[in-house]
């Protein structure tokens, strides 16, 4: 029962983290591209999670992690961030946050699938209430979007999914903050030389904002954020703890308004009773 709550902590908190990711990629992507943005977040984490492995003296992983480990960077290192900076050039970031209400169900199908997870059915009907809920509030509120949008925010569900539940196997072993930080090793020569060859046009024109946006994905939503998640998923279940993240898109929402200034409409409270009670009765069943 303790690990579970402490693991239910862990995992709010790294929602809590995650949640300024999406407003703060829409900033960044205003001066920085995509691709650059993506190598250049992904080269900074690694180097503090490098000083990490280093200082507290971690032992190298073994052969068999190598290729979970690989899985990790492609879907959390280099698939998710270039996938939604990408969706952000072709809709806001209100638009975007509430697609994140569908990865938990993401993380529950790759639980099944990677880490052999078996959820009672009751689970199912909650998460995809859950997501249903979250997609109707994402149309009715923002409209459909652009298509390559959507279907670059869809696409980039996806491979987070299959990235967090991958991860989670390999904390029980290596330790959360380990296995993102390895991850992050493991991508790291690719970024670097991708955001060497792929730098800002001018570097002077760059905005204040775009800097703040990039050292919070860099720090927080690629290397902070991940001890926590990876340790909440660890300790109380993929699935289970998984479901948190349907909180993420209405504190998102909430973040967009505050630094985005978009309005913030009352179904979203609504909505989030609605979301609110799903993560509860998932979570109950898990």
């Amino acid at each position: 029962m303790q690990s579970k709550t402490s693991g239910l902590g862990s995992g709010l908190l790294g929602v809590f983290i995650f949640s300024g990711s999406l407003p703060a990629t829409r900033v960044a992507v205003a001066d920085f591209s995509p691709l650059f943005l993506t190598a250049a977040r992904a080269s900074i984490a690694a180097s503090l999670a490098g000083l990490l492995l280093l200082l507290l003296r971690q032992q190298r992983p073994s052969l068999r992690d190598f290729r979970a480990l690989t899985i990790v960077a492609l879907g959390v290192v280099l698939g998710f961030p270039l996938l939604t900076g990408l969706a952000l050039q072709h809709m806001s970031s209100a638009q975007s946050v509430v697609f994140i209400g569908l990865l938990p169900l993401a993380t529950a199908l790759f639980a099944v699938i990677r880490a052999g997870e078996r959820p009672k059915p009751a689970f199912w009907m909650f998460s995809v209430l859950g997501a249903l809920t979250v997609a109707g509030f994402a149309f009715s509120q923002s409209g459909s979007g652009s298509g390559l949008g959507n279907g670059l925010m869809i696409a980039a569900i996806i491979v987070c999914g299959l990235g967090y539940a991958e991860g989670a196997s390999l904390s029980r072993r290596l330790g959360g903050w380990q296995v993102i930080s390895w991850a992050l090793l493991i991508a790291s020569p690719i970024m670097l030389a991708i955001a060497v060859v792929n730098p800002p046009a001018q570097w002077g024109a760059i905005s204040l904002d775009a800097w703040l946006g990039l050292g919070y994905v860099s720090v927080f939503s690629m290397l902070i954020g991940f001890i926590f998640w990876y340790r909440g998923l660890a300790l109380g279940g993929v699935a289970s703890i998984g479901q948190l993240q349907l909180l993420q898109p209405f504190l998102g929402l909430l973040l967009a308004g505050l630094v985005l200034h978009e309005a913030v409409a009352w179904p979203m409270v609504a909505a989030t009773a609605i979301v609110v009670a799903c993560v509860a009765g998932a979570r109950r069943f898990a």
